[in-house]
């Protein structure tokens, strides 16, 4: 990252804070700038650094004037413009950047003594393994997290399926309908308890396989 932009970073951080505070405003502004929703919220939330190129492209598809994020601002001084460009997720211009921010060149140093380079080159490719493994591990933990949840949540079923079975089948006693609509009536019931079980093994089998991720 640019040193202008490792100053700018809380600015940046908190204009962005302002423009998404409306609750859904955080994916419409990713869509706006063909972001994923996810991605969009590790900025906003402080967990992924972006370029000034990125900042230059929200407030073009927003509407707003160009350094308008370098500045400090609190609710009242956003424009009613930029407001409704993210309220109807209708972009005043096409962001075609990235947001990743921009490594520093680098810098020229005298010749090392004979023997180092091969070391330093090691050592160089040694850490950015490190950093690699260190960032897989992070993304895998929150996706873990995430299929976790909905095997919780798939495990901790509003309604007790055996007190929902045993609710159809009084339906079934009181209508007595044909054996067709019978037939049809458990054949459902059943299919739902096969396919959450299936649904249950298959997150279960996600999770295993996402902590193999960066391990091996």
């Amino acid at each position: 990252m640019e040193d202008s932009g490792a100053t700018l970073m809380p600015m940046w951080r908190a204009n962005l804070a302002l423009l998404t505070r409306e609750v859904g405003a955080v994916t419409r502004l990713a869509r706006m700038m063909t972001f994923s929703a996810s991605h969009m919220k590790l900025i906003v939330t402080g967990q992924r650094d972006f370029s000034a190129e990125f900042v230059r492209g929200v407030e073009a598809v927003t509407g707003l004037r160009e350094g308008w994020m370098d500045e400090p601002h609190d609710a009242a001084d956003v424009p009613d413009e930029a407001r409704e460009a993210i309220a109807g997720e209708s972009p005043r211009a096409r962001f075609r950047g990235t947001a990743h921010p921009v490594r520093k060149a680098p810098v020229l140093r005298s010749e090392p003594i004979f023997g180092q380079t091969g070391a330093r080159r090691e050592a160089g490719q040694d850490a950015q393994a490190q950093r690699k493994l260190a960032g897989t591990r992070k993304i895998r933990e929150l996706a873990a997290q995430d299929v976790r949840k909905l095997e919780r949540h798939l495990s901790m079923l509003p309604v007790d399926p055996e007190a929902l079975r045993s609710r159809i089948e009084d339906v079934i006693g009181y209508a007595e309908p044909d054996e067709s609509v019978r037939a049809d009536l458990e054949g459902r019931l059943e299919q739902i308890e096969k396919h959450r079980e299936l649904l249950l093994r298959h997150i279960s089998r996600l999770h295993a396989l996402l902590l193999r991720l960066g391990e091996e």
